[in-house]
């Protein structure tokens, strides 16, 4: 009885979200079909409809999956690299403060330097395909290392004294004290940082335009002036962003551990 009780507020707020996200959903291609109408021209502007047609045709296509799997691929890549890279200069630097003074220029740096600016530099030194890969990398570094750095710093220094009086081990102070207070910063990072990814990404693909990749084929639709394809490659690529950061949110709160345990 108490269990029935329980699951039905669960199974009701459930579909008021869902609600809500239909009915915000439908609010914003109403917007887009309203937009349609007062542009008036398909080579300008496409409609819901349109694009939804197109993106369906695209699906249809082995193009459209080898296109979409290699950009997922090389995004995906450099998204690891930099969060392993943003993660050990976070530890490093909250070890020691004259490595912090050595990196936090160089991290400035790239954080304020215009994105444009790093894919033509790097379309200088590196093959079109790696480009992608390393600007990636490059963006998401800096957001792993300055949210980590301050979940680190701002740990309490009560906890820590509390571990040197009970002499825990590194291990120890590492998994109960640091781990905890860090967990937030670094899902905030790692949520923030799919996004910056995904946009530097793409944006890396139509400059350099990589074979079968989305980037090329958004600036192909760009060039031909198929704007209902412009929008449905748009569509796919906001689709993926979200798509792997419900997913980071997913295993950050729900690791595969915890699932293992709670089935047992």
């Amino acid at each position: 009885m108490i269990s029935g009780m329980a699951y039905k507020p669960f199974q009701n707020s459930k579909w008021k979200k869902g609600t809500r996200i239909l009915l915000s959903v439908s609010v914003w291609l109403c917007i887009w079909q309203i937009v349609y109408l007062l542009v008036g021209k398909d080579v300008l502007f496409a409609s819901p409809v349109t694009v939804a047609k197109r993106l369906a045709a695209l699906c249809c296509t082995g193009d459209f999956w080898l296109h979409t799997f290699s950009s997922l691929l090389g995004i995906t890549e450099g998204y690891l690299l930099g969060v392993l890279a943003g993660i050990l200069l976070a530890v490093l630097t909250a070890c020691s403060k004259w490595l912090y003074a050595l990196f936090q220029p160089m991290l400035g740096v790239i954080k304020s330097t215009p994105v444009a600016s790093f894919i033509i530099l790097a379309l200088v030194w590196m093959q079109k395909s790696t480009v992608p890969v390393f600007i990636s990398f490059l963006m998401v570094v800096p957001i792993i290392w300055a949210n980590l750095t301050t979940g680190i710093r701002e740990t309490d220094p009560l906890l820590l004294e509390m571990a040197k009086a009970y002499s825990f081990t590194r291990r120890q102070t590492l998994t109960k004290i640091y781990l905890p207070s860090v967990l937030p910063s670094l899902r905030s990072a790692l949520t923030t940082a799919i996004g910056f990814a995904w946009k530097a990404g793409i944006a890396a693909e139509v400059i350099s335009t990589p074979r079968n990749s989305i980037g090329a084929q958004l600036y192909n639709a760009k060039v031909y002036l198929e704007t209902a394809d412009l929008f449905a490659w748009t569509v796919v690529v906001v689709l993926l962003s979200m798509l792997f950061e419900k997913l980071i949110v997913r295993f950050l709160t729900d690791p595969p551990h915890r699932r293992k345990g709670a089935e047992k």
